[in-house]
């Protein structure tokens, strides 16, 4: 199949190769095609077109369904078969052309990739061929002549002669007709069930051996086969003439028209940056919740609902809002377990994102969420799943929530879905291969999340939620680490920049201790205000109310008076009362002290722990006497013995009720990271490699893929160049590669010819792995998975070449 696929492609201009490569991204990705022939394998690859199946409509489908029964289908042959004119055949074939999953050969038969029959065990409920049946090795000469004798038909001649002779009967309606006018009573039922209920039923087997009966009848003629004593199974050109001349499998063009109203756009433009900036801040919120009190974990796994209502009422979330916002923020790794905390806490990820500006955190957010594997608001049987719990349906929820927003993106701008009865259907045509039953479950949970996160407002996609539909990168997967393409999108980096333009930066301080935020607040002016102030109201306008409490809070928390009021007056005018609390508020702060201290010594010799207390080399483990039998260490208990020991004394440790713990130490193991290899041959271990990274680099932007037009036009190119590649691989490796021995030569011949992977090493001690070779002018020029590249290296300076697997 690839060969004919190959031969295609040498055929179709450069417009349609780009389509086919825009359209299969997995094409072009790292390390990218640079012949035709390797092209025709990655798009013949099963689980590739299975993949690209995924995004096909029902139309395409339907027509790629309807070719698999034909044995030799052509754009004539299939617009008859569906009963559809031609020109209504046309686009939905050519949209089967561009994404390489069908293609004409030089006769017009229409070729399809082998990984299309994946889907369909039995394409339209029609059996294999009759010639899979008579093949088989089930069937003997001798029942193959009883057979041509049963039909009438001579039984003299060669197999293959007389396969053909019982398919010619077998398939004319008007022959099968005049044979069952002979057949018992009920054989036409029988048939009709297996035609339009079968191709596989299960049946009586007994009934196969009884003379006049019509499963006898049905075997001995060739209409029925029973692959085992109770399965019976019809032919394909059988269930065909069964169902008459007048059958056309299903074919819809058209997609169903979603009901739809009109909306007011700029009610849908304010409410969008209303909540915008809303998920942003409690984002925020419920994150430095978890920094304080981490978010314990059942044992069967997720959050149970408990912790999600008490981090909602300790953040002024809804439920449904925590709910969502706390998956959203762990896939995108600024919520992650800590053994230590034994709980969820904030990650290092989560400090970079708070210093970044409003529109990357938001973008961050709504990556998250378009490639998260799990549905928040989706209810099984009523009731809401376990918060960062498994989703069995993992993969497929994502698909459902991109389908569902892409339908909504066909709506023209000022109208809204009106029944999500007709969105469902609406989407099961674009995405007829998504789970119907998931579907339906998904597809509410779906809008009530775009809501959440500003993206639909009043049943209308917003901006903000086109610019994500629209994205033509793929938003990865969600235990990705690496930043999906879509955080960099110019068209969703505009429109998130826009959905928080209307933020509010500044408060009104009143004379009765509250702070008033007449719009959406900046993430950085509600943290502000949540560190010293208690959030009373939140909507249009937001109220804070400053309280003796509070503000102990945020001084409990480093800030002075001074300090505190100087953040205050950067956003608004401080009114005298809210002075003077602060002034009184600090002023009694501290009243009571309380220290900390690492462990207590006792002894009953008063004179002993005076010694102690008194040495020199004992200074930095800041002793006090307490009392004259008492002594504190600013230490550690297990610093403070060792200090001791190792100056002579004799401690023990005591636990909390007063008894002597000493236990037998075990060995620990030692920690081996992930080894990587550098440049230059040098080993390191993965998280010191990490460490040296930058810092403020909390990602690794993978190298995008080459321009479609761009890489269609030299494939193009090299397609028309004529070389002999006979033998001249070997040669110029020979020749030019004299540092190898012949082994290792035959070794980079293969990375040349068959793209095989190898490692190499330079004369300067460079090493690097490689695949995908072409030879230039005494040079390798070869993809190095180092660099994520095609670099060239001269083959003079090649010392070494290993196998890598």
């Amino acid at each position: 199949m690839e060969d004919h696929l190959l031969g295609w492609l040498r055929t179709v201009d450069e417009n349609r190769l780009a389509r086919i490569l825009a359209n299969r991204p997995d094409a072009i990705a790292p390390p990218w095609p640079r012949r035709l022939d390797t092209l025709a394998q990655r798009l013949g690859n099963g689980f590739a077109v299975m993949e690209a199946m995924r995004g096909l409509p029902l139309p395409a489908l339907q027509l790629a369904e309807a070719g698999l029964t034909m044995s030799r289908p052509t754009a004539e042959g299939l617009a008859a078969f569906l009963g559809v004119p031609g020109e209504a055949l046309a686009p939905w074939l050519d949209h089967l052309c561009d994404h390489a999953l069908a293609w004409p050969d030089d006769d017009g038969v229409i070729h399809l990739a082998e990984g299309v029959a994946r889907w369909w065990a039995a394409p339209l409920g029609l059996g294999e061929p009759l010639e899979h049946y008579l093949n088989s090795w089930t069937i003997s000469n001798d029942a193959l002549r009883a057979l041509a004798r049963s039909l009438g038909l001579p039984s003299h001649g060669n197999k293959r002669r007389t396969i053909a002779r019982v398919i010619e009967v077998l398939s004319d309606p008007v022959r099968l007709d005049r044979l069952t006018a002979t057949a018992p009573e009920g054989t036409l039922a029988l048939l009709g069930r297996f035609a339009w209920d079968g191709p596989s039923r299960d049946v009586d087997g007994g009934r196969f051996v009884m003379h006049g009966t019509p499963e006898k009848w049905c075997a001995d003629h060739g209409l029925l086969f029973r692959p085992s004593w109770h399965v019976a199974e019809v032919s394909r050109e059988v269930a065909l003439c069964l169902r008459g001349p007048g059958y056309h499998p299903p074919f819809q063009p058209e997609a169903p028209e979603m009901a739809a109203i009109p909306v007011d756009p700029e009610e849908v433009d304010h409410l969008m940056t209303l909540a915008a900036p809303h998920v942003v801040e409690r984002c925020a919120a419920l994150l430095d919740n978890t920094s304080k009190t981490p978010l314990p974990l059942l044992k069967t796994g997720g959050v149970g609902v408990r912790e999600v209502r008490r981090v909602a009422k300790e953040t002024g979330c809804d439920e449904d809002e925590t709910r969502l916002l706390l998956e959203v923020c762990a896939v995108a790794r600024l919520l992650a377990w800590d053994e230590k905390s034994a709980g969820m806490i904030p990650t290092e990820r989560f400090d970079r994102w708070r210093l970044d500006e409003g529109s990357a955190r938001l973008r961050v957010l709504l990556s998250a969420w378009w490639r998260m594997e799990r549905s928040s608001l989706r209810k099984i049987d009523g009731k809401y799943a376990t918060v960062l719990g498994d989703d069995p349906s993992g993969s497929a929820v994502a698909r459902v929530r991109r389908a569902v927003l892409a339908a909504l993106a066909d709506l023209p701008a000022g109208t809204a879905v009106a029944g999500r009865d007709s969105l469902v259907r609406n989407v099961h045509w674009h995405a007829p291969l998504l789970d119907q039953a998931l579907l339906a479950e998904c597809a509410p949970a779906v809008l009530d999340e775009a809501t959440l996160l500003g993206l639909l407002a009043n049943g209308a996609l917003t901006d903000l939620g086109r610019a994500l539909a629209g994205l033509g990168a793929s938003p990865g997967d969600e235990n990705d680490d690496a930043v999906p393409q879509v955080e960099h999108d110019p068209v969703l980096a505009e429109a998130s920049t826009r959905a928080l333009a209307s933020v509010r930066r500044s408060a009104l301080f009143g004379p009765d201790l509250t702070a008033v935020v007449t719009g959406p607040p900046s993430a950085e002016l509600a943290a502000l205000l949540d560190r010293v102030a208690e959030r009373e109201s939140r909507g249009a306008a937001s109220v804070w109310r400053f309280t003796t409490e509070s503000l102990r809070g945020a001084l409990d928390h480093g800030y002075d008076a001074d300090e505190l009021l100087d953040e205050l007056a950067a956003v608004g005018t401080i009114p005298q009362p809210l002075e003077y609390l602060v002034r009184d508020t600090a002023r009694r702060h501290g009243e009571v002290t309380v220290t900390t201290v690492g462990c207590v010594v006792q002894a009953g010799d008063t004179g002993l722990l005076a010694e102690i207390a008194g040495h020199r080399r004992l200074a930095r483990l800041g002793l006090r006497l307490l009392a004259p039998t008492v002594l504190v260490s600013a230490a550690p208990a297990e610093r403070t013995l060792a200090a001791l020991r190792e100056h002579g004394y004799s401690p023990v440790p005591v636990s909390d009720t007063g008894e002597i713990t000493i236990h037998r130490a075990r060995a620990e193991e030692p920690h081996h990271g992930k080894l990587i290899l550098l440049p230059g041959g040098q080993v390191a271990e993965l998280s010191e490699f990490a460490a040296g990274a930058d810092p403020q680099a909390p990602y690794v932007l993978a190298e995008p893929a080459p321009d479609p037009h761009e890489h269609a036009r030299r494939l193009v190119a090299a397609g028309r160049e004529e070389t002999d590649k006979h033998g001249r691989t070997w040669a110029v490796i020979g020749r030019m590669a004299t540092r190898l021995p012949t082994a290792q030569q035959s070794l980079l011949g293969f990375v040349v010819d068959r793209g095989v992977r190898a490692a190499i090493t330079l004369a300067d001690g460079l090493t690097a792995t490689i695949s995908h070779g072409e030879l230039r002018s005494g040079t390798l020029d070869a993809w190095c998975e180092e660099a994520g590249d095609y670099l060239e290296f001269p083959l003079a300076e090649i010392t070494e070449v290993r196998g890598a697997y």
